[in-house]
């Protein structure tokens, strides 16, 4: 890997965690030495990237920094495409409009060499029967695990059977063909996932919920396994 494309990546990887990362974890995650992250953090901070920390300790980067953009190979761009493409055919409408802003943002920093990229795609996702629809907002619950927030479902189980829950929502999971939603269950107090098309009715509550190391969706992938669609 390209030292350039490494920091980068180091900057990637620190923005996406929430705690403090030590020099021999990133080291691990890159395959290369410990006094290579040194030398690289401080060529970080030196570049003007807002990077906390000293060895021994770990670094943390302050969530709001961005680097500037950068291109992409044709693979890349094929890829990204095509997640776009997914998003505009198995979410909403809402969602989807922020997925066809994001790609307009990538076409509008491309260099010219790399616009021809966008005419030769050929890999795309299209919609086809049969889909599954709901009936609850697929955006407002995705705003409720961003913020973590709680809500109140009311749901038919695979044999007809309604229930009511308390909810700790953390993700939401295509399995082709329906969304489910994996949640702590503060009714059962356990993880469970529950299909969209299921839940009848949604009730946004004003509680937020704690991010408890046994209860997030760390944890919940842990046992994912043994989780099942009620």
């Amino acid at each position: 890997m390209r030292r350039a494309d490494r920091l980068i990546k180091i900057v990637h990887f620190l923005r996406g965690r929430r705690q403090a990362v030590t020099a021999k974890r990133i080291a691990e995650e890159f395959d290369i030495c410990t006094r290579t992250v040194y030398r690289d953090i401080q060529d970080l901070i030196g570049s003007g990237a807002p990077i906390m920390g000293e060895a021994g300790v770990g670094y943390v980067i302050d969530k709001q920094y961005y680097l500037p953009p950068i291109t992409f190979d044709a693979d890349e761009l094929e890829a990204i495409s095509l997640g776009i493409s997914m998003v505009r055919q198995w979410t909403d409408d809402k969602f989807a409009v922020k997925a066809n802003n994001a790609f307009a943002k990538i076409q509008a920093v491309l260099p010219a060499k790399y616009q021809g990229e966008l005419q030769q795609i050929t890999t795309y996702a299209v919609s086809t029967p049969p889909i599954v629809p709901w009936t609850v907002s697929f955006s407002d619950l995705r705003e409720c695990i961003r913020v973590r927030r709680k809500i109140h479902i009311e749901y038919s189980d695979q044999a007809n059977r309604n229930t009511s829950r308390t909810l700790q929502p953390l993700a939401l999971i295509f399995l082709s063909p329906v969304w489910v939603l994996a949640s702590w269950c503060e009714t059962r107090q356990d993880f469970r996932h529950f299909r969209l098309d299921r839940i009848r009715t949604v009730q946004y509550l004003e509680e937020i919920f704690d991010d408890e190391p046994d209860k997030n969706l760390a944890a919940y992938m842990l046992k994912e396994s043994a989780c099942h669609p009620e």
